[in-house]
């Protein structure tokens, strides 16, 4: 979860994981190990397992008979959007994860207006995450100034907002405003594998809970 360079280009020349000559669970394990390595690969197994995985998965119930409605698995990783310095990436107030993960530490980040040093706490619906102008490395001008944004190279295809968040780049505030969904067609979760791998690593994992 990264915008360097050089991981956007490794990125865009993976290919996946030859799985038809696999057993179920060796495809399962890769999926697994695939798809961990995008979302969340500094937290643990552990940590995964006991704070962020539920077998219980959100969707939506919405029919529709044109567009089939998404796997419901796709929100396997649904639970470590909540993490707050997920939630300053997704905002693009930081060019990665491990960036926004520095601002929480170094005290940059405000949640409902209070300091909060901890990368890994989970947000409630309806909180205000505030970050500190100053800090974003996209904002460049002297102190007291109005600040002019210059994005990252390569960043343009990643400058979106999903839809549970809401965000002011005014203020350099955003609402988390619900967990991330499933509906028909697509995934609310941005991710570089389809619906199959992230199927196969819920399976894994609700096997191993």
């Amino acid at each position: 979860m990264s915008w360097n360079k050089y991981n956007l280009f490794n990125i865009a020349q993976k290919e996946l994981p030859y799985l038809t000559t696999k057993t179920l669970f060796q495809q399962k394990w890769l999926a697994k190990r695939e798809t961990r390595a995008y979302h969340g690969d500094e937290v643990t197994e552990r940590q995964f397992k006991s704070k962020f995985f539920d077998a219980k998965l959100p969707t939506i119930n919405v029919a529709s008979q044109t567009v089939p409605h998404a796997p419901v698995a796709v929100l396997t990783f649904a639970e470590l959007e909540r993490r707050l310095d997920f939630v300053v990436f997704r905002s693009n107030f930081c060019p990665s994860v491990y960036a926004a993960r520095q601002l929480c530490v170094h005290g940059k980040v405000k949640v409902n207006g209070k300091k909060l040093a901890f990368p890994s706490h989970k947000l409630k619906d309806g909180d205000v995450i505030t970050v500190d102008p100053h800090a974003i490395q996209m904002l460049k001008g002297e102190k007291g100034t109005e600040l002019n944004f210059e994005p990252k190279p390569f960043s343009q295809p990643f400058l979106f907002v999903p839809e549970y968040l809401e965000v002011n780049y005014n203020t350099c505030q955003t609402v988390f405003l619900r967990s991330p969904i499933s509906r028909p067609g697509r995934s609310e979760i941005p991710s570089p594998f389809p619906p199959e791998m992230h199927s196969l690593a819920y399976e894994y994992y609700a096997r191993n809970k």
